[in-house]
């Protein structure tokens, strides 16, 4: 919805724009994406579904603006620390922090990413690296490599923590358990469902950050 040229203005609605935001981010977080209908959301705002057309043409055009929305959270510092490192972390912790308040978010990353929210925060990382002496082509190689890490790990864990239950854990254990002789390191280390998601997230930024500090000009 972000390439289209905006409706020319009408008579103001019973439903604001901004309510129908709330009420799809809220569906969304109660219910996940598959669940999420025009009919289901106009019943959840008291209203009646042709009341939304006249702010979005379809469901995909709620999913953008609701995905943008949330990422109104993710805090995008105002007077960087001036160390590119602990910038870049500060963004990335908490991109990752809005996409597990919001699991339904990971399902949706194949929509238009052009909301002013998401610009901001990618102008930042890019702007970042930037500063930090990246140029083309590492730094495109470093912006996609930290955007597919926290993307990855968000919807590694959503995706596990949605299953997450512990006689799973103990069956997953057992399984390993008994074909040990196939699978030695991950039976004597445990399933991967039992992985401190936090500790695993912040060594493999670590990693990566390292990885690509060689690469920018000093």
């Amino acid at each position: 919805m972000w390439l289209r040229t905006p409706r020319p203005g009408r008579a103001e609605p019973a439903v604001s724009r901004e309510q129908i935001v709330r009420g799809a981010v809220a569906l969304l977080d109660e219910e996940g994406a598959a669940r999420l209908t025009m009919r289901r959301l106009a019943e959840r705002l008291s209203t009646a579904a042709a009341t939304l057309y006249l702010h979005v043409e379809t469901k995909d055009d709620v999913l953008d603006l609701a995905l943008d929305a949330i990422f109104s959270e993710t805090v995008i510092p105002q007077t960087p620390a001036g160390d590119w490192r602990a910038d870049v972390t500060a963004l990335i912790t908490g991109w990752r922090a809005t996409m597990l308040r919001h699991p339904w978010s990971v399902t949706v990353l194949d929509r238009p990413l052009l909301g002013p929210n998401v610009l901001a925060r990618t102008e930042y990382l890019h702007a970042t690296l930037v500063a930090a002496g990246f140029t083309d082509p590492h730094l495109t190689a470093a912006a996609y490599a930290l955007s597919n890490y926290v993307i990855g790990s968000a919807t590694m864990q959503a995706a596990a923590l949605d299953h997450d239950h512990p006689e799973d854990r103990r069956a997953a254990d057992r399984h390993l358990h008994a074909r040990r002789h196939l699978y030695p390191t991950l039976a004597a280390h445990g399933a991967p469902l039992a992985n401190d998601w936090d500790t695993v997230f912040t060594h493999g930024l670590t990693y990566l950050l390292d990885g690509l500090t060689p690469y920018k000009s000093p």
